[in-house]
């Protein structure tokens, strides 16, 4: 059987040629991701051991440091080293250490605190059985301490290796199976989402395909001697090309082949905190929650409207100076209002520090035609409307300081999308009104994405992905992305 690779070229059937022409394609089609730094299967190993490693000696520390002062010497020693012992087996009981979802998702750190509970529950046992006296340091402030050391140890190891993963670096190389027309948006995403670890390198589609960015390979039934000759470490195939007797005739052919196969649904930004898997039929089902929890709901305008205030109070050192320079530097107020449409179609009056001139508004009309934005919103990277001091203004978002007053009325969230004009509401579409079942942001999936380099069609996708998946660690998540959003300036004139 021919394999057809890059331009449909038939490649003949001799294992040294199939394969040397195979390395090129993986090296240059797959791009950087493929040809920098070693597969992820031989460092898997390495980031399991350091893992390990960095827990037991944060464990150790932990434990010495907050015991220092309770425990002798002879017995602080086994203590420190039997806790550090027993979590990490805890945690390796809970897959805490699996490679398989290094570097994404939760799993790591729901492993950490279960095993911390359990480890709790353990000393407690003991102490009551022995009759043992038990210092309360121990428990009260070893355990927590200890806990929290070593997620935040995972943490900087879980960024370290996204780090080097957009780098091109400790990725699996990946096949895509599917009908190759429709795997475009498939393929963008794995691109787009290089932290995750996976680098596709070929396509196996039934027909031939075009403009994908990586070689065509074959077809469903030549995956496995692919798989084999390519190296590819994982498998990912596109639920809505193949049907349920294909996917299980699949997995059958890839036993032998040490793979990671997955099945990618045909659902559209859907977040992991939706879904869940319930079986009928003798047959597994993916259940995708429709909507917010009303308890997350209150959570978040409780969170809004204290954290806004707390917030507040402390840009004030920065926003009083900033007023008055802008006061004192151009004609005009220090501060702009401007009518902003917010959730459910309710306009508000939002506030900025003014960093335009005061005909800024009527200047408008004549400047449209130069717009740098996205089609429907308004941008230049030369307003020539703007004022010096607004361009500093502009370039660390000190102007949007004053929104934080917004968030404390409940008008606006920390977090959410962009506050549309009513002018570019009247020109949305049914998707893009969806964007207004939340309250708009102070920041947002667009503010840590590029702002004003986005298109109009990125915008709405990452607002559409944030109202559909919003959560409260999803919002702290974007908060600290924030902070390096604006120092960087990207996106920001």
């Amino acid at each position: 059987m021919a394999v057809t690779v890059g331009r449909q070229e038939t490649l003949s059937r001799a294992p040294g040629v199939r394969r040397r022409v195979l390395r090129v394609g993986l090296g240059t089609l797959a791009g950087p991701a493929a040809r920098a730094g070693r597969p992820w299967r031989s460092a898997a190993r390495a980031y399991q051991v350091a893992a390990v490693g960095l827990d037991a000696v944060l464990a150790v520390v932990a434990v010495a440091v907050v015991c220092a002062g309770v425990l002798e010497m002879a017995a602080l020693v086994p203590v420190a080293a039997a806790t550090a012992a027993v979590l990490v087996a805890l945690i390796a009981f809970h897959r805490g250490y699996a490679t398989a979802a290094a570097g994404s998702g939760p799993g790591e750190l729901a492993a950490i605190f279960r095993a911390g509970v359990i480890l709790a529950a353990l000393v407690l046992a003991v102490a009551y059985l022995t009759e043992a006296a038990l210092p309360r340091p121990l428990l009260l402030g070893a355990l927590p301490v200890t806990l929290g050391a070593i997620a935040a140890g995972r943490l900087a190891q879980r960024a370290a290796l996204r780090r080097a993963r957009r780098r091109g670096r400790l990725l699996r190389p990946t096949i895509v199976v599917g009908d190759g027309e429709r795997l475009g948006p498939l393929l963008a995403e794995l691109r787009e989402s290089a932290q995750h670890g996976y680098a596709p390198i070929g396509v196996c589609s039934p027909a031939p395909a075009e403009g994908l960015g990586v070689p065509l390979l074959g077809t469903v039934a030549d995956v496995p001697r692919i798989v084999r000759e390519t190296g590819a470490e994982a498998v990912v195939v596109s639920a809505a090309c193949l049907d349920a007797a294909a996917l299980r005739q699949l997995s059958w052919a890839l036993e032998d082949c040490d793979v990671q196969y997955l099945v990618a649904p045909n659902l559209l930004d859907v977040g992991m905190s939706r879904i869940c898997v319930q079986p009928a039929a003798g047959m597994p089902l993916l259940g995708v929650r429709v909507g917010a929890p009303r308890r997350r709901l209150l959570a978040k305008a409780v969170i809004d409207r204290l954290a806004g205030a707390l917030l507040l109070l402390c840009a004030g050192v920065v926003l009083v100076p900033a007023a008055l320079a802008v006061r004192l530097t151009s004609p005009g107020p220090a501060f702009y209002r401007q009518t902003r449409v917010g959730a459910h179609g309710r306009r508000f009056t939002m506030y900025k520090l003014r960093s335009m001139t005061t005909d800024a508004d009527r200047r408008l009309a004549d400047l449209a035609q130069h717009s740098d934005g996205n089609g429907t919103l308004f941008k230049m990277r030369q307003d020539p409307r703007v004022t010096p001091l607004g361009r500093v203004l502009r370039r660390y978002s000190i102007d949007e300081l004053p929104q934080l007053w917004n968030v404390v009325r409940g008008d606006m969230s920390l977090v959410g999308p962009r506050p549309p004009l009513p002018e570019e509401t009247a020109t949305y579409d049914g998707t893009a009104l969806r964007r207004l079942r939340v309250r708009p942001g102070l920041t947002g999936l667009w503010q840590v994405s590029g702002r004003s380099d986005l298109s109009w069609e990125q915008s709405v996708r990452l607002d559409l992905r944030y109202v559909d998946n919003w959560t409260v660690p999803m919002d702290v998540s974007i908060l600290g992305r924030t902070v390096g959003a604006v120092f960087g300036g990207r996106g920001a004139y």
